[in-house]
């Protein structure tokens, strides 16, 4: 099929950050189970959930009870329940959740399901800075919950459209787009945790690029509101798709729970790489010095 419709889910959380680890992912699944409904009614194909979607950013702080929220993927409770309600549906979900892994590694993790409720593979969010800047004078706190990815820049081929995730932060670095682009990917979403402030001017800028320059279609989502007790900055919504020619398709407001869907054409991505040939016209012999430096 050429045309894919995608849906972005961008949601508030509304629990207080000193609740227990438990009532915060009660609330926020079965907020989510309803939004995911919502969009498949919309007639969505692939939805995708914000980052660590089950909860708060729970990074503003740094505190060892949140490590509860972390499971295994794929053997954890929630994505088996996205398993379910994918098969049900008859949808892709692209599932961001703090992963555990082993004794003590934890990790920022996207789960692909694929429509028939299949486990596809992860994605391991790889850059992870010591103080993410928030609303410029305070910041997430990311070293001390997440280890690096390690499982590369993989794509998956779903029941829809080839698929990569790049999770928030990695947003920044062209090197991974790239890689996503050459590993085949069709679209690449990108689940996010962003606050107003020092890179909101980035937000429509850095992903239309990554879209141009690699001839594929990104897709953005981020949360909105603010966050009790924290209240470090506005999570500022606006999930969008754009497509290859760095047009925006579809955008969501910037303090709404919001299904966001938008169409994707594999024609427009067989029309701008005919057009702009940058896959062609690499020349990776003339970089090898980037990774010695």
């Amino acid at each position: 099929m050429s045309k894919v419709t995608i849906g972005l889910i961008q949601a508030s959380n509304e629990v207080h950050g000193d609740e227990p680890v438990d009532v915060h992912k009660r609330a926020a699944i079965d907020k989510h189970v309803r939004l995911v409904r919502e969009a498949a009614s919309k007639g969505a194909q692939i939805i995708c959930l914000q980052e660590i979607f089950y909860g708060p950013y729970f990074c503003s702080e740094q505190k060892t009870k949140w490590y509860e929220a972390a499971e295994e993927i794929p053997n954890g409770p929630t994505t088996k329940l996205f398993q379910e309600l994918a098969k049900e549906l008859g949808v892709v979900i692209i599932l961001p959740i703090y992963e555990k892994e082993g004794i003590a590694s934890y990790y920022n993790t996207a789960a692909v399901i694929d429509a028939d409720g299949r486990y596809l593979g992860k994605y391991r969010k790889h850059h992870i800075p010591q103080v993410a800047a928030g609303d410029g004078s305070c910041g997430f706190w990311e070293k001390y919950y997440f280890k690096p990815g390690n499982v590369g820049y993989p794509v998956f081929d779903t029941a829809f459209a080839k698929v990569g995730v790049y999770i928030c932060y990695d947003r920044h670095f062209p090197e991974g787009a790239r890689l996503l682009g050459l590993n085949g990917a069709e679209i690449v979403f990108n689940p996010s945790a962003t606050v107003a402030g020092t890179s909101e001017y980035l937000w429509k800028l850095e992903q239309p690029a990554h879209a141009v320059a690699n001839g594929y279609y990104v897709a953005a989502v981020n949360r909105v509101g603010f966050e009790a007790p924290w209240n470090m900055g506005e999570f500022y919504g606006q999930s969008y798709l754009v497509d290859p020619r760095g047009s925006i398709v579809a955008i969501g407001s910037r303090d709404q729970d919001e299904v966001v869907i938008g169409v994707m054409d594999k024609e427009v991505i067989r029309e701008v790489r005919n057009v702009w040939q940058f896959y062609r016209d690499r020349r990776p012999e003339t970089y090898e010095h980037i990774v010695s430096l």
